[in-house]
């Protein structure tokens, strides 16, 4: 966890409890090493953070195969639509909106480079941290069906949550004061 370490050396003081975090919920955790970074870069990539998807990786090595890494990058960027879109469906709440097709590509969902259940617990992820019910609740009934317990589920979204956290917190550190 060199990377990460050195990364979060650099959050102030105030984010003492995420910086601890970050290297611990990746370290103590149900997921295997592939869901776990490939959970943190998914959210990463999503929160548009380089340098702490840079320290993920880097820290992952070969425990996140680059089919891995690919499927974090591309359930980063569909949820970043599918967030947007299903989002406003559920806050409109017409009937209407649910009954127009969505129109939107998402083959990568149906065939991911690597493990299908690993990707919908990416989007599930990133999902959680963009606030869409829908698609979190569509995500989670997937990774449940395709053998997934409810404690792994809980450690991605505590993984999502401290990552998501983390970028906060390293803005915070790349702005004079």
């Amino acid at each position: 966890m060199e990377a990460l370490q050195r990364l979060a050396a650099g959050m102030p003081d105030s984010a003492k409890d995420i910086r601890l975090n970050l290297t611990s919920v990746l370290q103590q955790s149900t997921l295997s090493p592939a869901q776990r970074f490939g959970t943190a870069l998914a959210v990463a990539y999503a929160a548009g953070d380089l340098a702490l998807a840079n320290a993920i990786a880097a820290d992952a090595g070969e425990q996140m195969p680059a089919a891995t890494a690919a499927d974090a990058q591309a359930a980063a960027a569909l949820m970043a639509m599918n967030n947007v879109y299903y989002r406003f469906r559920h806050m409109v709440e017409k009937p209407e909106y649910g009954q127009l097709p969505p129109r939107l590509r998402m083959q990568r969902l149906a065939q991911p480079a690597a493990d299908k259940v690993d990707f919908e617990l990416f989007a599930l992820a990133v999902s959680a941290v963009n606030g869409c019910a829908t698609c979190v609740q569509a995500h989670e009934r997937v990774v449940i069906a395709g053998g997934l317990s409810t404690a792994q589920v809980n450690d991605a979204v505590r993984i999502a949550a401290t990552v998501h956290a983390a970028t906060v917190a390293l803005r915070w550190s790349r702005v004079p004061v």
